[in-house]
């Protein structure tokens, strides 16, 4: 992709709107009331699509697209996980954590006990919490910077952070709340406009390239792989391996398998002796490259179906047959290379779950995969009720019947556009705007996709994919920056500050953690953004619903059984994930292999694990009962007693 003026030029328009509402609601931010909930005044329609801006991170709009133009319905599994979870916001936690707290997470569950452990603990389970969250948001931000504008992945993260920090810094809540308004309803908008041309234009086969399995035998002058170039590392190449010298110079590398020889990479080699892989620009990693999918043919073998209806698309693309791709590592005389080979499937098998390596444990007979599943379905069903960043938004309404209001509005927009993912993923993947000649980059699907209808189309849906990055980024800033100066400070430490020393001390925070943002970002640039936003819903979910669940709804809930709670549930999912393969992989740098968690996520044995510690050590502290004078009993509960009639 090379730098589009127009692009560039709509990007400008996006950001210079968003700061000048950030400049123009910050006179509403004078004190901490407006600063960390908007005074409770937003309205709950706003806020509810507020919700949406916040939830719909880039990777529900990039990621998962990507997801479904590479592997099919597996990425829509993750939308089905994430809207799950608003089930339990909506019906569990939405009016209860609206009628306990104030500012914060901590607020809420420290409403009754006015405990120091609790407030430290949920203010940290909140910073670490957000922290997760803003590192895959930073990493996508900086890999969308780079194509749209031609900046390195450093300074779109520098650019992201700083945008994100102003806008916190202006007008805290208020102008965070208003960014994710505007974000949430255009991304709902155009992603809409975008599904109908999508449907206009229909489904076109794309013939699958003649390299797929040829007739056993030698080509003509193909020869075995013996020589070893000057600058590569000597290896020994197996015997079935041969290398074929086209006209043009390119070499072929083939394998003989099963009395058939196929094509697994064309590569060309310089005056020096090197080899370089086609259509891959010198230094590229050639295990970045992920081939996406394509229709070979579709129904009654017509070349193009014209428009079609929204039920009709999905059924013809279930009766299609689909070019798909398995990787396969082999050596080679320059090192290991990872082989695509093109494999026809039927659509029946895309639309499918089990596809793609995240979701291999639905049909893997290996009972640690199905474990592996079912633990991310249940880290996405219960983290999105346990994220601080979401929670904090019952904050900016009046009442609680606006908190259920507002829950209700963003379900809606959240679950009408996780269906139109279902067509602008399948849409990349039919319309040939993925080039599998080139590094293909599972978050530019959306972008590419209306880049393959018209430049303006495409400026517009990548600013809107920047500004989704802003809205979310603000919101994990101003959760953590609360959690620090409210719950820490203010609560925890006891440091006397007036409302407008609360305010500036938020903004000071909100810089630091922005900061940490950007060399996070920059830091961990080679992880992959789609483990790591699992994570965070793990981490939230293990520290943070046994919390709220059993305050909600088990009297005998004591403050040292959510303290407990909380910490094991952190430190138990932060523990596993960090012994994972993932971890050893892209953190560690060491052999996957080498993991001592059996399975990537640790969801279904971390949950129930902070229910436990919950209950038991609240039953191991239950307060002592004595009878007082009067028909009236004394509960000693470490704090101040509180008096009701004997039972």
């Amino acid at each position: 992709m090379h730098t589009d003026p127009l692009a560039v030029f709509v990007f400008l328009i996006f950001v210079g709107s968003v700061l000048g509402i950030s400049f123009f609601l910050g006179r509403k931010a004078k004190d901490a009331r407006g600063y960390f909930a908007a005074h409770g005044e937003i309205p709950w329609f706003v806020n509810g699509i507020a919700f949406a801006g916040d939830y719909l991170s880039a990777a529900s709009f990039l990621g998962i697209c990507g997801m479904i133009a590479f592997y099919g319905y597996d990425g829509f599994l993750y939308s089905i996980g994430f809207l799950a979870g608003w089930v339990v916001a909506l019906f569990v936690i939405a009016e209860p954590l609206k009628r306990l707290g104030r500012f914060t997470f901590a607020d809420a569950l420290d409403n009754r006990f006015n405990s120091r452990g609790i407030k430290l603990s949920a203010a940290i389970s909140t910073l670490l919490v957000s922290l997760f969250y803003l590192i895959p948001q930073m990493v996508g931000a900086g890999a969308l910077v780079k194509p749209l504008l031609g900046f390195p992945h450093e300074i779109g993260v520098l650019l992201v952070g700083a945008i994100v920090t102003v806008i916190v810094v202006t007008a805290g809540m208020v102008s965070t709340t208003y960014v994710q308004f505007i974000k949430g309803s255009l991304l709902v908008i155009f992603c809409t406009i975008l599904t109908i041309m999508i449907l206009q234009k229909g489904l076109f086969a794309q013939p699958a390239p003649p390299t797929a399995t040829l007739p056993a035998g030698v080509p003509a002058g193909a020869a075995p792989i013996t020589a070893v170039p000057p600058a590569a590392k000597p290896a020994t190449p197996p015997p079935n391996y041969f290398a074929l010298t086209q006209p043009d110079g390119a070499v072929q590398i083939w394998r003989e398998h099963a009395g058939k020889l196929e094509v697994l990479r064309t590569m060309t080699t310089a005056a020096d002796g090197s080899m370089h892989f086609a259509g891959f620009p010198d230094g590229t990693d050639p295990k970045t490259f992920a081939p996406t999918s394509r229709i070979a043919r579709l129904p009654g073998g017509v070349a193009q179906t014209g428009p079609l209806g929204p039920v009709s698309y999905l059924a013809t693309v279930q009766n299609s047959t689909i070019q798909s791709w398995s990787a396969e590592k082999f050596k080679t005389p320059v090192g290991a290379v990872t082989a695509y080979i093109p494999r026809l499937i039927a659509g029946t098998d895309l639309l499918v779950p089990g596809g793609s390596p995240t979701f291999k444990g639905i049909r893997s007979p290996k009972f640690t995969d199905k474990l592996d599943f079912i633990s991310l379905m249940l880290a996405l069903f219960g983290g999105t009720a346990s994220l601080p960043h979401i929670l904090i938004r019952y904050y900016t309404v009046k009442d609680q019947a606006a908190a259920r209001k507002s829950t209700v509005a963003g379900i809606a927009a959240i679950a009408f556009f996780y269906v139109l993912t279902l067509y602008l993923g399948l849409g990349a993947m039919s319309s040939g705007s993925l080039d599998v000649t080139v590094p293909a980059n599972s978050n530019m699907a959306a972008p590419l996709l209306a880049k393959s209808f018209n430049r303006v189309l495409f400026a517009i849906i990548s600013a809107i994919a920047f500004t989704t990055v802003l809205g979310t980024v603000s919101g994990l800033i101003m959760a953590a920056s609360g959690a620090v100066a409210h719950d820490i400070m203010t609560n925890f430490l006891k440091i006397e500050m007036s409302d407008h020393q609360k305010v500036n001390a938020g903004k000071l925070v909100a810089v630091v953690v922005g900061c940490i943002a950007m060399l996070l970002g920059i830091a961990f640039k080679e992880l992959n953004a789609s483990f790591l936003v699992g994570w965070a819903f793990n981490v939230a979910a293990s520290a943070n619903l046994p919390a709220l669940i059993m305050l909600l709804f088990w009297k005998k809930t004591t403050k040292q059984g959510i303290t407990a709670a909380i910490t094991i549930g952190l430190l138990s999912s932060l523990t596993w994930l960090l012994l994972t393969k993932e971890a050893y992989q892209y953190v560690y740098k060491l052999p996957p292999t080498h993991a001592i968690a059996p399975f990537s996520q640790p969801g279904i044995l971390t949950i129930p694990l902070g229910f436990i510690v919950l209950v038991v050590v609240s039953l191991l502290t239950r307060p002592k009962r004595e009878e007082a004078p009067g028909g009236f009993e004394v509960i000693e509960s470490g704090e101040k007693g509180s008096r009701g009639p004997a039972r």
